[in-house]
Protein backbone atom coordinates (compact mmCIF):
# COMPACT_ATOMS: atom_id res chain seq x y z
CA UNK A 1 0.00 0.00 0.00
CA UNK A 2 1.16 3.56 -1.07
CA UNK A 3 1.79 6.39 1.23
CA UNK A 4 0.37 9.71 0.08
CA UNK A 5 4.53 10.84 -0.52
CA UNK A 6 4.50 7.89 -2.51
CA UNK A 7 1.15 8.02 -4.20
CA UNK A 8 2.07 11.81 -5.46
CA UNK A 9 5.33 10.52 -6.99
CA UNK A 10 3.66 8.17 -9.08
CA UNK A 11 0.96 10.69 -10.32
CA UNK A 12 4.12 12.81 -11.34
CA UNK A 13 5.64 10.11 -13.08
CA UNK A 14 4.07 7.61 -14.22
CA UNK A 15 2.86 8.01 -17.80
CA UNK A 16 3.62 11.54 -17.81
CA UNK A 17 5.09 13.52 -20.33
CA UNK A 18 5.80 16.62 -18.97
CA UNK A 19 4.83 19.20 -16.07
CA UNK A 20 4.56 22.38 -16.03
CA UNK A 21 5.97 23.71 -14.03
CA UNK A 22 7.55 20.44 -11.93
CA UNK A 23 8.19 21.91 -9.11
CA UNK A 24 5.16 24.55 -8.20
CA UNK A 25 3.26 21.31 -8.82
CA UNK A 26 4.80 19.03 -6.33
CA UNK A 27 4.77 21.81 -3.91
CA UNK A 28 1.02 22.41 -3.82
CA UNK A 29 0.78 18.68 -4.01
CA UNK A 30 2.66 17.79 -0.91
CA UNK A 31 0.92 20.84 1.08
CA UNK A 32 -2.08 19.19 0.00
CA UNK A 33 -3.53 22.29 -1.42
CA UNK A 34 -6.76 21.25 -3.09
CA UNK A 35 -6.51 21.80 -6.31
CA UNK A 36 -8.98 22.16 -9.34
CA UNK A 37 -8.10 19.97 -12.30
CA UNK A 38 -9.40 20.44 -15.81
CA UNK A 39 -9.81 18.29 -18.28
CA UNK A 40 -11.36 18.75 -21.21
CA UNK A 41 -12.88 16.09 -24.49
CA UNK A 42 -14.51 16.97 -27.66
CA UNK A 43 -17.01 14.70 -28.71
CA UNK A 44 -15.94 13.72 -32.14
CA UNK A 45 -16.85 10.43 -31.81
CA UNK A 46 -19.34 8.48 -29.72
CA UNK A 47 -17.35 6.09 -28.39
CA UNK A 48 -14.16 6.74 -25.99
CA UNK A 49 -11.11 4.43 -26.39
CA UNK A 50 -8.19 3.16 -24.04
CA UNK A 51 -5.91 6.14 -25.57
CA UNK A 52 -8.97 8.49 -24.43
CA UNK A 53 -9.51 6.28 -20.84
CA UNK A 54 -5.48 6.75 -19.94
CA UNK A 55 -6.12 10.69 -19.02
CA UNK A 56 -9.53 9.80 -16.90
CA UNK A 57 -7.29 7.09 -15.33
CA UNK A 58 -4.91 9.74 -14.17
CA UNK A 59 -7.41 11.78 -13.83
CA UNK A 60 -8.74 9.09 -11.08
CA UNK A 61 -6.03 9.24 -9.27
CA UNK A 62 -6.07 12.95 -8.49
CA UNK A 63 -9.61 12.35 -7.26
CA UNK A 64 -8.75 9.70 -4.69
CA UNK A 65 -6.12 12.39 -3.22
CA UNK A 66 -8.93 15.09 -2.96
CA UNK A 67 -8.59 16.84 -5.72
CA UNK A 68 -11.56 18.53 -7.96
CA UNK A 69 -12.20 17.31 -11.44
CA UNK A 70 -13.58 19.61 -13.57
CA UNK A 71 -14.58 18.10 -16.38
CA UNK A 72 -15.47 20.11 -19.66
CA UNK A 73 -17.67 18.21 -22.85
CA UNK A 74 -16.05 20.55 -25.50
CA UNK A 75 -19.80 20.64 -27.76
CA UNK A 76 -19.05 24.03 -28.93
CA UNK A 77 -15.28 23.27 -29.99
CA UNK A 78 -16.30 20.18 -31.49
CA UNK A 79 -17.62 22.36 -34.02
CA UNK A 80 -14.69 23.74 -34.86
CA UNK A 81 -12.08 20.21 -34.26
CA UNK A 82 -9.10 20.30 -32.65
CA UNK A 83 -6.15 20.83 -35.65
CA UNK A 84 -2.96 19.04 -32.75
CA UNK A 85 -2.46 15.95 -34.57
CA UNK A 86 -4.16 16.64 -37.98
CA UNK A 87 -2.43 17.02 -41.34
CA UNK A 88 -5.50 18.79 -42.83
CA UNK A 89 -8.76 19.90 -42.07
CA UNK A 90 -10.58 18.10 -40.34
CA UNK A 91 -14.61 17.41 -41.08
CA UNK A 92 -16.85 19.96 -39.54
CA UNK A 93 -19.27 18.32 -36.87
CA UNK A 94 -22.83 19.62 -36.78
CA UNK A 95 -24.70 20.56 -33.64
CA UNK A 96 -26.93 17.35 -34.03
CA UNK A 97 -23.81 15.11 -34.58
CA UNK A 98 -22.33 16.37 -31.63
CA UNK A 99 -25.22 15.97 -29.58
CA UNK A 100 -25.42 12.18 -30.56
CA UNK A 101 -22.10 11.29 -29.97
CA UNK A 102 -22.74 13.29 -26.29
CA UNK A 103 -25.34 10.46 -25.41
CA UNK A 104 -23.41 8.38 -23.92
CA UNK A 105 -20.27 10.29 -22.68
CA UNK A 106 -21.08 10.46 -19.11
CA UNK A 107 -21.49 6.75 -18.60
CA UNK A 108 -18.52 6.05 -20.14
CA UNK A 109 -16.08 7.97 -18.21
CA UNK A 110 -18.25 6.41 -14.96
CA UNK A 111 -16.53 3.60 -15.66
CA UNK A 112 -13.56 5.81 -14.31
CA UNK A 113 -14.22 8.92 -12.86
CA UNK A 114 -16.90 8.92 -9.48
CA UNK A 115 -19.31 11.39 -11.48
CA UNK A 116 -20.84 12.51 -8.16
CA UNK A 117 -17.83 14.19 -7.41
CA UNK A 118 -17.02 15.43 -10.33
CA UNK A 119 -17.98 19.35 -11.69
CA UNK A 120 -19.22 18.92 -15.39
CA UNK A 121 -19.65 21.54 -17.76
CA UNK A 122 -20.48 22.10 -21.47
CA UNK A 123 -18.16 24.71 -22.54
CA UNK A 124 -20.99 26.17 -24.84
CA UNK A 125 -22.32 27.42 -21.67
CA UNK A 126 -19.97 30.35 -21.72
CA UNK A 127 -18.29 29.86 -25.28
CA UNK A 128 -21.56 30.25 -27.35
CA UNK A 129 -22.08 33.91 -24.96
CA UNK A 130 -18.95 35.58 -26.55
CA UNK A 131 -19.09 38.46 -28.43
CA UNK A 132 -17.37 39.22 -31.78
CA UNK A 133 -16.30 42.12 -29.71
CA UNK A 134 -15.30 39.57 -26.38
CA UNK A 135 -13.07 37.09 -28.93
CA UNK A 136 -11.86 39.61 -30.97
CA UNK A 137 -9.99 41.38 -27.30
CA UNK A 138 -9.11 37.84 -27.12
CA UNK A 139 -6.97 37.61 -30.20
CA UNK A 140 -5.11 40.79 -29.45
CA UNK A 141 -3.21 38.86 -26.89
CA UNK A 142 -2.19 36.19 -29.53
CA UNK A 143 0.06 36.71 -33.13
CA UNK A 144 -0.92 34.48 -36.26
CA UNK A 145 2.35 33.91 -36.00
CA UNK A 146 2.34 32.06 -32.67
CA UNK A 147 -0.62 29.80 -34.58
CA UNK A 148 1.19 29.10 -37.73
CA UNK A 149 4.50 28.22 -35.87
CA UNK A 150 2.52 24.93 -34.34
CA UNK A 151 3.97 22.13 -36.01
CA UNK A 152 0.70 20.93 -38.20
CA UNK A 153 0.22 24.19 -39.13
CA UNK A 154 3.52 24.90 -39.85
CA UNK A 155 3.75 21.62 -41.93
CA UNK A 156 0.08 22.22 -43.94
CA UNK A 157 1.88 25.73 -44.73
CA UNK A 158 4.47 23.62 -46.30
CA UNK A 159 2.99 21.98 -48.14
CA UNK A 160 0.34 24.49 -49.70
CA UNK A 161 -2.71 22.31 -47.38
CA UNK A 162 -5.32 25.10 -46.82
CA UNK A 163 -5.52 25.87 -43.08
CA UNK A 164 -8.78 27.16 -41.77
CA UNK A 165 -9.24 30.65 -39.92
CA UNK A 166 -11.65 28.94 -37.68
CA UNK A 167 -8.61 26.39 -36.90
CA UNK A 168 -6.87 28.86 -35.50
CA UNK A 169 -9.35 30.60 -33.09
CA UNK A 170 -9.26 26.78 -31.35
CA UNK A 171 -6.63 27.33 -28.88
CA UNK A 172 -7.92 30.50 -27.91
CA UNK A 173 -11.37 29.27 -27.05
CA UNK A 174 -9.86 25.65 -25.52
CA UNK A 175 -8.27 28.49 -23.42
CA UNK A 176 -10.71 30.38 -22.31
CA UNK A 177 -12.15 27.37 -20.66
CA UNK A 178 -9.44 27.54 -18.00
CA UNK A 179 -10.18 30.80 -17.47
CA UNK A 180 -14.15 30.04 -17.12
CA UNK A 181 -13.75 27.85 -14.41
CA UNK A 182 -10.42 29.18 -12.73
CA UNK A 183 -8.48 25.94 -13.67
CA UNK A 184 -5.26 25.86 -10.99
CA UNK A 185 -4.51 22.85 -13.49
CA UNK A 186 -4.91 20.91 -17.29
CA UNK A 187 -4.44 17.73 -17.97
CA UNK A 188 -4.13 16.60 -21.27
CA UNK A 189 -2.40 14.27 -23.87
CA UNK A 190 1.17 15.45 -25.35
CA UNK A 191 -0.16 16.48 -28.49
CA UNK A 192 -2.44 19.47 -26.32
CA UNK A 193 1.10 21.09 -25.13
CA UNK A 194 0.49 24.28 -27.28
CA UNK A 195 -3.15 24.59 -26.23
CA UNK A 196 -2.54 24.17 -22.76
CA UNK A 197 0.44 26.80 -22.92
CA UNK A 198 -2.31 29.20 -24.21
CA UNK A 199 -4.43 28.41 -21.34
CA UNK A 200 -1.82 29.74 -18.94
CA UNK A 201 -1.05 32.99 -21.12
CA UNK A 202 -5.35 33.45 -21.14
CA UNK A 203 -5.26 33.38 -17.37
CA UNK A 204 -2.85 35.57 -16.65
CA UNK A 205 -4.72 38.25 -19.12
CA UNK A 206 -7.33 37.61 -16.96
CA UNK A 207 -5.48 38.75 -13.67
CA UNK A 208 -5.66 34.47 -12.66
CA UNK A 209 -2.77 32.53 -11.39
CA UNK A 210 -1.63 30.36 -14.68
CA UNK A 211 -2.75 26.56 -14.48
CA UNK A 212 -0.10 23.82 -14.07
CA UNK A 213 0.20 21.97 -17.11
CA UNK A 214 0.20 17.98 -16.83
CA UNK A 215 0.54 16.21 -20.05
CA UNK A 216 0.53 12.37 -20.66
CA UNK A 217 2.22 10.12 -23.23
CA UNK A 218 0.27 9.30 -25.94
CA UNK A 219 -0.95 5.25 -26.60
CA UNK A 220 -0.85 4.19 -29.60
CA UNK A 221 -3.15 1.91 -31.84
CA UNK A 222 -2.53 -1.24 -33.33
CA UNK A 223 -1.95 -0.06 -36.61
CA UNK A 224 1.18 1.90 -34.68
CA UNK A 225 -0.09 5.38 -35.32
CA UNK A 226 -1.52 7.54 -31.99
CA UNK A 227 -5.01 6.24 -31.22
CA UNK A 228 -7.35 7.68 -32.79
CA UNK A 229 -11.25 8.11 -33.31
CA UNK A 230 -10.60 9.72 -37.19
CA UNK A 231 -8.32 6.83 -37.79
CA UNK A 232 -10.54 3.41 -36.64
CA UNK A 233 -7.15 2.21 -35.28
CA UNK A 234 -9.01 2.35 -31.79
CA UNK A 235 -9.71 -0.40 -28.74
CA UNK A 236 -12.99 1.16 -27.12
CA UNK A 237 -13.88 0.65 -23.60
CA UNK A 238 -17.43 -0.64 -24.77
CA UNK A 239 -15.86 -2.90 -27.02
CA UNK A 240 -17.24 -6.10 -26.30
CA UNK A 241 -15.07 -8.38 -24.27
CA UNK A 242 -14.34 -10.95 -26.81
CA UNK A 243 -13.84 -7.85 -29.60
CA UNK A 244 -11.45 -6.40 -26.69
CA UNK A 245 -9.46 -9.57 -25.68
CA UNK A 246 -8.98 -10.67 -29.49
CA UNK A 247 -7.92 -7.10 -30.47
CA UNK A 248 -5.55 -7.49 -27.32
CA UNK A 249 -4.20 -10.64 -28.80
CA UNK A 250 -3.51 -9.05 -32.12
CA UNK A 251 -1.25 -6.05 -31.05
CA UNK A 252 2.59 -6.25 -31.83
CA UNK A 253 4.90 -7.46 -29.35
CA UNK A 254 6.39 -4.36 -28.90
CA UNK A 255 3.56 -2.70 -27.83
CA UNK A 256 2.74 -4.97 -24.82
CA UNK A 257 4.81 -2.90 -22.04
CA UNK A 258 3.42 0.34 -23.25
CA UNK A 259 -0.14 -0.61 -22.91
CA UNK A 260 0.74 -2.11 -18.91
CA UNK A 261 1.72 0.81 -18.14
CA UNK A 262 -1.18 3.45 -19.65
CA UNK A 263 -3.88 1.16 -19.50
CA UNK A 264 -3.76 -0.57 -16.27
CA UNK A 265 -3.59 0.42 -13.16
CA UNK A 266 -1.28 -2.53 -11.51
CA UNK A 267 1.92 -1.86 -8.89
CA UNK A 268 5.27 -0.09 -9.89
CA UNK A 269 6.84 -3.93 -8.75
CA UNK A 270 4.97 -5.66 -11.36
CA UNK A 271 5.49 -3.17 -13.86
CA UNK A 272 8.83 -3.32 -13.48
CA UNK A 273 8.76 -7.20 -13.35
CA UNK A 274 6.99 -7.10 -16.30
CA UNK A 275 9.10 -5.23 -18.51
CA UNK A 276 12.51 -6.85 -17.34
CA UNK A 277 11.22 -10.31 -18.66
CA UNK A 278 10.32 -8.41 -21.97
CA UNK A 279 14.15 -7.52 -22.21
CA UNK A 280 15.58 -10.43 -20.89
CA UNK A 281 12.77 -12.54 -23.03
CA UNK A 282 12.20 -14.48 -20.12
CA UNK A 283 8.21 -14.84 -21.11
CA UNK A 284 6.14 -15.55 -23.90
CA UNK A 285 4.44 -12.44 -25.22
CA UNK A 286 1.06 -14.03 -25.68
CA UNK A 287 0.68 -15.03 -22.11
CA UNK A 288 1.47 -11.30 -21.19
CA UNK A 289 -1.09 -10.27 -23.87
CA UNK A 290 -3.82 -12.71 -22.41
CA UNK A 291 -3.13 -11.31 -19.15
CA UNK A 292 -3.52 -7.84 -20.33
CA UNK A 293 -6.34 -8.61 -22.02
CA UNK A 294 -8.16 -9.91 -19.08
CA UNK A 295 -7.15 -7.06 -16.87
CA UNK A 296 -8.84 -5.04 -19.64
CA UNK A 297 -11.64 -7.12 -19.95
CA UNK A 298 -12.23 -6.86 -15.92
CA UNK A 299 -11.86 -3.52 -15.43
CA UNK A 300 -14.12 -2.46 -17.89
CA UNK A 301 -16.81 -4.96 -17.33
CA UNK A 302 -16.25 -7.99 -14.73
CA UNK A 303 -13.81 -10.99 -13.99
CA UNK A 304 -16.57 -13.42 -15.53
CA UNK A 305 -16.39 -11.68 -18.70
CA UNK A 306 -12.66 -11.64 -19.10
CA UNK A 307 -12.41 -15.61 -18.51
CA UNK A 308 -15.05 -15.55 -20.71
CA UNK A 309 -13.42 -13.52 -23.13
CA UNK A 310 -10.36 -15.46 -22.86
CA UNK A 311 -12.01 -18.65 -23.64
CA UNK A 312 -13.81 -17.57 -25.91
CA UNK A 313 -10.53 -16.26 -28.13
CA UNK A 314 -9.33 -19.89 -27.31
CA UNK A 315 -12.14 -21.58 -29.36
CA UNK A 316 -11.97 -19.08 -32.74
CA UNK A 317 -8.16 -19.20 -32.49
CA UNK A 318 -6.63 -22.17 -31.34
CA UNK A 319 -9.76 -24.72 -32.16
CA UNK A 320 -11.01 -22.91 -35.41
CA UNK A 321 -14.49 -22.52 -33.95
CA UNK A 322 -17.58 -20.38 -34.54
CA UNK A 323 -18.40 -18.60 -30.91
CA UNK A 324 -20.78 -19.44 -28.87
CA UNK A 325 -23.04 -15.88 -28.80
CA UNK A 326 -22.73 -14.12 -32.27
CA UNK A 327 -25.07 -11.65 -33.95
CA UNK A 328 -27.50 -12.21 -36.09
CA UNK A 329 -28.87 -11.11 -39.36
CA UNK A 330 -32.81 -11.54 -40.32
CA UNK A 331 -33.52 -11.34 -44.12
CA UNK A 332 -36.51 -11.93 -46.52
CA UNK A 333 -33.93 -12.46 -49.17
CA UNK A 334 -31.56 -15.40 -50.32
CA UNK A 335 -29.95 -14.14 -53.40
CA UNK A 336 -27.31 -10.84 -52.71
CA UNK A 337 -24.13 -9.43 -54.14
CA UNK A 338 -21.22 -10.34 -51.49
CA UNK A 339 -20.65 -6.31 -51.40
CA UNK A 340 -24.02 -5.32 -50.41
CA UNK A 341 -24.57 -8.14 -48.34
CA UNK A 342 -21.57 -7.12 -46.32
CA UNK A 343 -23.00 -3.46 -45.93
CA UNK A 344 -26.50 -4.42 -45.39
CA UNK A 345 -24.68 -6.63 -42.27
CA UNK A 346 -22.59 -3.66 -41.29
CA UNK A 347 -19.55 -6.14 -41.58
CA UNK A 348 -17.78 -3.64 -43.76
CA UNK A 349 -17.60 0.04 -43.82
CA UNK A 350 -17.93 0.66 -47.53
CA UNK A 351 -18.31 -1.36 -50.93
CA UNK A 352 -14.49 -0.16 -51.54
CA UNK A 353 -13.68 -1.44 -48.09
CA UNK A 354 -15.82 -4.79 -48.72
CA UNK A 355 -13.84 -4.87 -52.27
CA UNK A 356 -10.53 -4.67 -50.39
CA UNK A 357 -11.40 -7.79 -47.67
CA UNK A 358 -12.67 -10.38 -50.41
CA UNK A 359 -9.40 -9.34 -52.26
CA UNK A 360 -7.14 -10.07 -49.01
CA UNK A 361 -9.12 -13.03 -48.96
CA UNK A 362 -10.64 -12.06 -45.38
CA UNK A 363 -14.56 -13.47 -45.99
CA UNK A 364 -15.87 -16.45 -46.10
CA UNK A 365 -19.35 -17.96 -45.71
CA UNK A 366 -19.36 -21.32 -43.63
CA UNK A 367 -15.39 -21.25 -43.87
CA UNK A 368 -15.57 -21.27 -47.59
CA UNK A 369 -13.20 -18.37 -48.45
CA UNK A 370 -14.82 -15.47 -51.18
CA UNK A 371 -12.46 -14.05 -54.12
CA UNK A 372 -14.70 -12.54 -56.39
CA UNK A 373 -16.63 -9.60 -55.53
CA UNK A 374 -19.07 -9.17 -58.64
CA UNK A 375 -20.41 -12.92 -57.55
CA UNK A 376 -24.14 -13.39 -55.83
CA UNK A 377 -23.98 -15.31 -53.28
CA UNK A 378 -27.20 -18.02 -52.55
CA UNK A 379 -27.52 -18.03 -49.07
CA UNK A 380 -29.40 -20.73 -46.78
CA UNK A 381 -31.05 -20.63 -43.06
CA UNK A 382 -28.30 -20.38 -40.53
CA UNK A 383 -25.62 -19.38 -42.57
CA UNK A 384 -22.53 -17.98 -41.38
CA UNK A 385 -20.67 -15.32 -42.48
CA UNK A 386 -17.21 -14.33 -41.34
CA UNK A 387 -14.89 -11.31 -41.92
CA UNK A 388 -11.18 -11.70 -40.96
CA UNK A 389 -10.72 -13.86 -37.66
CA UNK A 390 -12.93 -11.71 -35.44
CA UNK A 391 -16.25 -11.19 -36.55
CA UNK A 392 -19.79 -13.22 -37.68
CA UNK A 393 -23.10 -13.04 -38.06
CA UNK A 394 -25.38 -15.71 -38.34
CA UNK A 395 -27.63 -15.43 -41.70
CA UNK A 396 -31.48 -16.02 -40.53
CA UNK A 397 -34.04 -16.51 -43.34
CA UNK A 398 -37.14 -15.52 -42.70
Amino acid sequence: MLNKSQKINELLCRGVEKVIIQKNLAKRLKKGEVLRVKHGVDPTGPKIHLGRATQFWKLKAFQELGHKIILIIGDFTAQIGDASDKQSKRQILTPEQIEENMKNYLPQIGKILDLEKVETHHNSEWLSKLSAQKLLNLAMHFTAQQMIQRHNFKDRWEQNKPIGLHETYYPLLQAYDSVAVKADLELGGSDQLFNLKIGRKMQEFFGQKPQEIMTLKMLNGLDDRKMSTSWGNVINITDSPQEMFGKIMSMKDEMIFEYFELCTQIDVEELKAIQESLQENTVNPRDLKAKLGRILVETYYNEKASLEAEKEFGLIFQQGKVPTKIPVYKTKEKKYNILDLLMQTKLAQSKSAGKRLIQQKGIRINEEVLQNWQEYVILKNNDILQVGKRKFIQIIIQ
